[in-house]
């Protein structure tokens, strides 16, 4: 099988997700380069180790950059630190006034702990970053390489971790509000307000477009090994708890040849862990993907995967 309906027009955001060193970044970046033949593709790493620079062969970073030699893609790996301090840069004046008029924390404490970083944010602002990009429209298909599993599973629990924060501004503010209203027997809305309502609404973008499944997709990613197996099977439970429903699976790292003692030897203790897969996950596409003989990187290495990601007949030997 190969992977389907990823051309649909109705698609945007393809997140690909699992288990540490099961081949996540080269499935990411040989689906945004297979889609940039057809459309202009912007393909974004939020994991740390950003790999998506070692598999392109190209230096990426915290800015969108043109792929070499592949006009419809662009890529870009999102440092949740910079993307912080950005929206720290961008809204100081807002959230600076918001510690104002709900603590009683002078300047050099509100300085101080805006300075600070905020556990759980890193997701927050990786999402929001994404979300930025599709409001800006510039680009038709968005394909985010992610993290091992908990780093993925956060990111998609990343609206919820928002909404909490604002909830507790909104509190905040509303003593303010309270106060205000008292003295003056009205309120005007302020700066402040605008924001939350603005990042409200960022919320609510983000929970559209994950659960609604024409516009976003998310693709797990296993090997066939035990702990890949059991690990994806908590990930797609959690996804469901999130609204998120999986179509298609891709099992890398099979070995389809038998042509030497050790690769019948791997093949034979693969064909259990085939077969659970197919059992537990029956609902899902199942897009098999062989061992290569190579570490794939550069353009010609992605495109072998490309083939077997998208051929429905793929040669086996």
């Amino acid at each position: 099988m190969a992977l389907n309906g990823l051309d649909s027009n109705d698609l945007k955001l393809i997140i690909f997700g699992g288990k540490g060193g099961v081949g996540k970044t080269s499935c990411a970046v040989a689906t945004a380069l297979a889609l940039s033949k057809q459309f202009k593709t912007l393909l974004i790493s939020t994991d740390p180790a950003h790999s998506v620079s070692d598999c392109l062969e190209q230096e990426i970073g915290f800015k969108v950059v043109k792929i070499n030699d592949c006009p419809n893609l662009s890529a870009i790996e999102v440092v949740a630190d910079e993307a912080l301090k950005g929206f720290k840069t961008d809204h100081k004046k807002e959230l600076k006034k918001l510690l104002e008029t709900s603590t009683n924390l002078d300047n050099d404490d509100i300085d101080e702990m805006l300075a600070l970083s905020i556990p759980g944010i890193d997701e927050v602002m990786s999402f929001k970053t994404i979300i930025d990009f599709i409001d800006a429209g510039d680009y038709e298909k968005y394909v985010v390489d992610t993290a091992p599993t908990g780093h993925a599973l956060r990111l998609i629990s990343s609206p919820k971790m928002l909404d909490e924060w604002i909830k507790v501004a909104a509190r905040m503010r509303w003593k303010y509000r309270y106060i205000i209203t008292s003295f003056a027997g009205t309120y005007q809305q302020d700066d402040v307000d605008a924001l939350l309502l603005s990042l409200k609404r960022t919320v609510k973008r983000i929970e559209n477009i994950l659960k609604d499944a024409e516009k976003c997709e998310f693709i797990p990613v296993c090997i066939p090994e035990a702990m890949a197996i059991l690990e994806t099977g908590r990930l797609l439970s959690d996804l469901e708890k999130s609204e998120i429903k999986p179509r298609q699976i891709i099992v890398n790292n099979v070995m389809l040849s038998d042509g030497c003692d050790f690769c019948k030897s791997r093949r034979d203790g693969q064909v259990k862990y085939i077969d659970q897969i197919s059992e537990s996950f029956s609902q899902l596409n199942k897009v098999e993907i062989p061992v290569f003989p190579k570490e794939i990187k550069g353009l010609k290495g992605l495109d072998k995967l490309i083939a077997c990601l998208f051929a429905e007949n793929t040669k086996k030997g």
